[in-house]
């Protein structure tokens, strides 16, 4: 229960504000002080990623 809950509140973060997310992962994911640029259809990309999870958490039933 608390993963789905903990997963939806990741996918509302994503929905609307898919830049910080994005960037706080990558600060993780690189480990040299190298300059990363990410490609603007990333951003997108997290945000459709949110909304699905936000979907999939909002119409799931509550015994699954």
């Amino acid at each position: 229960m608390s993963l789905r809950f903990g997963l939806a509140v990741l996918g509302v973060l994503e929905l609307l504000a898919p830049r910080q997310v994005v960037d706080f992962w990558m600060d993780l994911a690189v480990t040299d002080d190298g300059d990363v640029e990410l490609r603007p259809w990333v951003y997108t990309a997290a945000r459709v990623e949110g909304l699905v999870i936000v979907l999939w958490y909002l119409t799931r039933r509550p015994d699954e």
